[in-house]
């Protein structure tokens, strides 16, 4: 059954908070803790995901039988385009084959790009595309980029190479700016998967699961290199402010009203509806009732931090919960949203209580 209106809204709500708070934490890094730091966090975050999903994403996308060149580049097309992201696909021959992200760039969504310095997005390069390589037991694969839109190129582009031979960590992601250039696309006949057929909920779901990996990839990652404490500085710093910034637009996509200023019960309401239609699209098993002049929204459970291993949980939920607070105070400055959570043996117990202050 397809998805209604409002539930598209949320899904899409869902991609948009999380793909602003993963921009906004690498920017945040960078002007806060330096393009150093900020390059560790993109290294960690991406070999992460690459360890978890590289190797089981071949196999479920059909590629694993591919030469490897192919099917690096393959992979990073298909599995981008069920997120969402137009990403382009050439293969040269069984051991060249290049892959192309154009702008618009997703992850440095709208002006950020402008703040990005090489290093740190080079830094996915080397978490990423240049360990392809050693997962796959091939030490003569390599990634050579040939342009990235942070550098004022037309997209983020490269090609898959099997040199024939062992490469050095450092040849494993090579530079070859001004002297190739990925070879015209046919936009019409590039692969395609059989996403077309999806029934739209099913789509919805990649999207936002796309989204959601970023989430649970950020918080492990985040706190073992600054550690919990100095974790909630920086995600829950500009987790507020992506809450205080793109609730307008989430809000209004679901036809919700934003900026209120009434500080009353309806507005509570309003805030209620907008903060359990997001967790329900981010997959929360979700309820609200209202009563004794408040609004409540609960959770059975906390899904995003599910399976996670982290340093300190209680931390990291608090960090991730200033997105949520962001959002109410850009709703109705005068609500109150107290949060209420305790991690036990049953797992999580988690609460939103939203009145009139």
């Amino acid at each position: 059954m397809a998805s209604s209106g409002a539930d598209a809204a949320a899904y899409k709500a869902v991609g948009t908070l999380y793909n602003a708070l993963m921009t906004a934490l690498v920017l945040g890094l960078v002007t806060r803790r330096g393009k150093d730091t900020a390059r560790e966090y993109v290294l960690r975050h991406f070999r992460r995901q690459h360890l978890e999903k590289f190797l089981p994403g071949l196999k479920k996308l059909g590629l694993a039988d591919q030469p490897d060149a192919p099917a690096c580049a393959l992979y990073h097309y298909h599995s981008n385009a069920l997120g969402g992201v137009k990403t382009g696909y050439l293969r040269e021959s069984d051991r060249k084959a290049w892959v192309r992200y154009p702008p618009p760039r997703w992850i440095w969504r709208g002006t950020a790009i402008a703040a990005v310095p090489h290093s740190v997005s080079a830094a996915m390069l080397h978490g990423w595309h240049g360990h392809n390589g050693v997962s796959l037991e091939n030490p003569g694969l390599g990634f050579v980029c040939t342009g990235m839109t942070v550098d004022g190129m037309p997209g983020l582009e490269g090609y898959y190479f099997d040199y024939g031979r062992p490469l050095k960590e450092e040849e494993r992601v090579r530079f070859a700016y001004g002297t190739e250039a990925m070879p015209r696309v046919d936009w019409s006949a590039q692969p395609k998967l059989e996403t077309a057929s999806w029934p739209e909920e099913r789509r919805l779901k990649t999207f936002r699961a796309y989204a959601l990996e970023y989430v649970r990839t950020m918080l492990p990652t985040l706190q073992e290199l600054l550690g919990p404490a100095d974790t909630v500085k920086e995600l829950g710093r500009v987790a507020r402010l992506v809450g205080l910034q793109f609730h307008e637009e989430t809000a209004r996509d679901m036809d919700l009203p934003t900026d209120v200023e009434r500080g009353d019960i309806v507005s509570a309401r309003d805030f209620g509806r907008w903060l359990s239609a997001v967790m329900a699209a981010s997959g929360e098993d979700v309820a609200t009732e209202e009563k004794d002049g408040h609004v409540l929204v609960t959770l059975a459970g906390w899904r995003v931090a599910r399976e996670l291993t982290l340093p300190d949980p209680l931390l990291a939920f608090d960090a991730w919960n200033e997105l949520w607070l962001g959002a109410a105070a850009a709703h109705d400055r005068f609500l109150a949203v107290q949060t209420s959570r305790t991690l036990g043996e049953r797992g999580w117990s988690i609460s939103w209580r939203i009145a009139p202050r």
